[in-house]
């Protein structure tokens, strides 16, 4: 009997071996694994990458390459400059741009965290009718262009005085920030058990002890990925940045590198290059460092 069992078990571990080898055997040789992953890898870096490459071999070559397009090979140079770099570094406000750019990124995103943390955890953890829709209405807020909004802002703007001042974007940003940065929040916060918190309710915790020494630690991965999203959204950001600032010092890097190296309908495509590609290097650090986090809280928001 015993035999029997053994050999019973013996027969479905090798069959599960077997499910298991044949589910892989696309990967098994050598030209299924060239088309089936190498192939579309392959593709899909040359994409994500090639804007990169583009910048970085426009910032070095020559006027007269960039002029030039018919006479030289657009992909190569072989007369690589630094002129346009340093012309952007030592002749230019673009640290004070760069300085400019970080402030106000930082500060609306930290204004935008602190407002979303508290929108989300209140609708998901709070009992109250018609919770659900206020997630969906504040959801749907996302959604309005900021193209629309821009020019009562402006008027707001005006009034209270913080026209052409960094204030004027971290206080407008959170606008286009906290809808998202909620949504996002409210499905990580559902992931966390409710049981720990109806612990912490009978031991004696208040909402606001709960929210700071259990909700927040776990939700780390969340937290990450919100912040990600509001600091590159603010980083990048055009319309608003164009419209409220006018003074040159108080530019930030995507309105300052277009607007100053601009004459009329001539652009200074090398310096306007190396500016793009220094100021995204921050962005692409930020990804590298926490992108296992950022698709974590993704997925578990998407999932809810």
């Amino acid at each position: 009997m015993t035999d029997a069992r053994t050999s019973t078990s013996r027969m479905a571990v090798t069959v599960e071996q077997a499910d298991a080898t044949e589910g892989m055997d696309y990967l098994e040789t050598r030209g299924r694994r060239l088309v089936n992953l190498w192939l579309p890898l392959g593709v899909i870096m040359v994409v994500l990458l090639f804007p990169f490459y583009w910048m970085g071999l426009t910032a070095v070559k020559p006027d007269g390459e960039l002029i030039d397009l018919d006479g030289t090979f657009p992909l190569w140079t072989w007369n690589p400059t630094l002129k346009h770099i340093t012309t952007l570094l030592f002749e230019t406000d673009y640290p004070v741009w760069l300085w400019n750019t970080m402030m106000v990124s930082v500060g609306a995103t930290f204004l935008s965290l602190i407002a979303s943390i508290g929108a989300a955890y209140a609708i998901v953890r709070i009992r109250y009718r018609g919770a659900q829709w206020v997630g969906g209405l504040i959801f749907l807020a996302y959604l309005v262009p900021p193209s629309i909004l821009f020019i009562p802002l402006a008027m707001i703007i005006v009034q209270y005085g913080l026209f052409d001042t960094p204030f004027a974007l971290i206080l407008t940003y959170p606008t286009i920030l906290i809808p998202f940065s909620t949504w996002l929040l409210m499905g990580y916060f559902k992931t966390i058990p409710y049981e720990l918190e109806e612990c912490a309710l009978i031991d004696g915790a208040t909402r606001w002890q709960i929210l700071i020494k259990i909700i927040l630690p776990l939700a780390i991965p969340g937290l990450i990925s919100s912040f990600i999203f509001c600091f590159t959204l603010c980083w990048n950001e055009f319309i608003y940045a164009l419209v409220f600032i006018s003074d040159a010092s108080n530019k930030t890097v995507p309105v300052a590198i277009v607007t100053n190296f601009t004459d009329g309908d001539i652009f200074r495509w090398g310096s306007i290059m190396a500016g793009a590609l220094i100021g995204s290097l921050p962005l692409v650090i930020l990804y590298a460092f926490f992108v296992e986090h950022y698709v974590a809280a993704m997925t578990g928001a998407v999932k809810e």
